[in-house]
């Protein structure tokens, strides 16, 4: 009742969708409950997160209770869809499952401030901001000029080191490993944004187009990135999808030093963030890149950093821990999610997070490396912001000792004549 976006549907007509609001009172929707064995229970929380909603007829948001018996946790799923919601919604939508069970549990009605605006709201003045595109003064035109300016001649797709070719049909199956970043590399990492007048979030993309680039995707990295879109306080407390993309491309060419790539940087970052309003699927429209089922329009590679506040949940008279799912989805090649930790009082204790890589692409052990080289190349980084790119080695000292001594260690003993004549023996042998 409390947030539209969560009772709309999205019929056509005439080939075009419209957001239906259905009220609260026609609403067909109920949490459903089962009971599995305690070993069932994150298979069947998995299974849940796969369902696939017809927007058309049904409200973006459906809700399982699986119970385990006496004794056992219950798990709670709770599926949105992206067009209902996006990371920051996960805070507002928790405080007020927490609000409504508490208040339930005293047996009353929750009671809420009610909302400033709306889903729709935030829609209609959307569409007055950004005007008519047939406008070349319209906020909409210039945007996009911006973009088809920025983005010309970005690569299409990047070459890394894959595993495996690519297919045809990109499978959405992902390998997903931790990344973890020490306390003391945490605090240079602040040290040094702060001195160089840019974000954490910058600099850590530099690092990782460092990374791409050494790893042989050259010295154009397009790296897409989310904005939570919320440029106004009254949409604090709302669920809906206000997230956008941005893609910022990443200038490594001339052998620049950390240092001034992170100049760089910084100047694409916020030139992307002042023309943030145009929707990304409008850009791709507009731009018009080559289509594949295979691969993402525009960058494969993306980086977000988690800086909503915390999400944990608090539930009166329960205690609430999250559940990790199985078989993540991968929708890009790389897919990096990132956000801070600090301890008691305050000081940095790490940069936690995940490396989901696409399966179709990389082994499991590649996906890790990549993780162990990225933090790695924030380690040197930190401590040596002077160094060249081309200095950054990504390889620790084992792994150096195999490419070097091991695996190319191929010198043997040959018999006496020409590099001719030994190859004319080898060939006729």
């Amino acid at each position: 009742d409390r947030h539209e976006a969560l009772r709309t549907v999205f019929p056509t007509t005439d080939g075009e969708p419209y957001q239906q609001i259905i009220p609260t009172d026609q609403l067909d929707w109920q949490l459903k409950t089962a009971r599995v064995a305690p070993v069932e229970l994150t298979g069947a929380a998995t299974r849940a997160t796969q369902y696939a909603f017809d927007l058309s007829t049904e409200i973006p948001i459906k809700a399982w209770l699986f119970l385990a018996g006496v004794g056992e946790p219950a798990v709670l799923v709770i599926l949105i869809h992206h067009i209902a919601g996006d990371g920051w919604s996960i805070a507002p939508l928790g405080r007020d499952l927490a609000t409504a069970y508490a208040a339930r549990r005293e047996g009353r009605a929750p009671q809420w401030t009610e909302l400033p605006v709306q889903y729709a709201d935030y829609a209609i003045w959307q569409r007055e901001l950004l005007g008519d595109d047939t406008d070349p003064d319209s906020l909409m035109s210039r945007q996009v000029a911006y973009w088809r300016q920025m983005l010309t001649g970005s690569p299409e797709e990047l070459e890394l080191p894959f595993d495996h070719p690519r297919p045809a049909v990109a499978s959405r199956r992902g390998h997903s490993v931790q990344l973890q970043v020490s306390g003391d590399v945490h605090a240079r990492l602040l040290e040094l944004a702060k001195a160089e007048g840019v974000t954490l979030f910058m600099l850590l993309q530099a690092a990782l187009a460092v990374l791409l680039s050494r790893l042989g995707a050259g010295t154009d990295i397009p790296i897409g990135s989310a904005v939570a879109g919320r440029t106004d306080e009254a949409l604090d407390e709302l669920v809906g999808c206000f997230v956008n993309t941005l893609v910022v491309r990443t200038d490594l060419s001339g052998d620049p030093t950390f240092r001034q790539l992170l100049g760089r940087v910084r100047e694409a970052g916020l030139g992307a963030f002042a023309n943030q309003d145009v929707p990304f699927e409008r850009l791709v429209e507009e731009l018009a890149p080559s289509r594949s089922l295979a691969r993402q329009p525009l960058f494969q590679i993306v980086l977000t950093m988690h800086n909503t506040g915390e999400n944990s949940l608090e539930i009166p008279g329960l205690e609430v821990e999250r559940l990790r799912t199985e078989r993540p989805a991968a929708k890009f090649d790389l897919d990096v999610m990132i956000g801070e930790d600090f301890d008691a009082d305050g000081r940095p204790a790490g940069v936690l997070g995940n490396v989901t890589a696409a399966a179709d692409l990389f082994d499991p052990e590649s996906v890790r490396l990549l993780a162990e080289r990225w933090a790695r190349v924030l380690d040197v980084v930190s401590a040596q912001p002077q160094l060249a790119l081309s200095a950054v080695d990504v390889l620790d000292t084992v792994e150096r000792e195999s490419v070097v001594a091991g695996w190319n260690a191929t010198a043997g003993a040959v018999s006496a004549g020409t590099v001719a004549g030994l190859f004319e023996a080898r060939a006729a042998e």
